[in-house]
């Protein structure tokens, strides 16, 4: 079974919630951690991510997500 997910760099996240509305998965959320520039940050919480990267194209910061995609073994 492939194992898909991301990798969210809240340090550099401004807490917009534009990947959270985008998630057709709903595995994006936003924190109650706040980052060094005061914005509480998205967070990947969700298992169910099916790799399609609609996050890492719509979020207006460069570098802040990173999507995983892992093939499946084939035996």
């Amino acid at each position: 079974m492939a194992k898909n997910y991301i990798k969210l760099d809240g340090t550099v996240c401004k807490g917009c919630r534009v990947c959270v509305e985008a998630c057709p998965k709903q595995c994006i959320v936003i924190g109650s951690d706040i980052n060094k520039m005061g914005y509480q940050y998205a967070k990947f919480e969700n298992p169910g991510c099916i790799g399609c990267g609609i996050c890492f194209y719509v979020c207006p910061e460069p570098g802040t997500i990173t999507v995983i995609k892992e093939e499946e073994d084939k035996k």
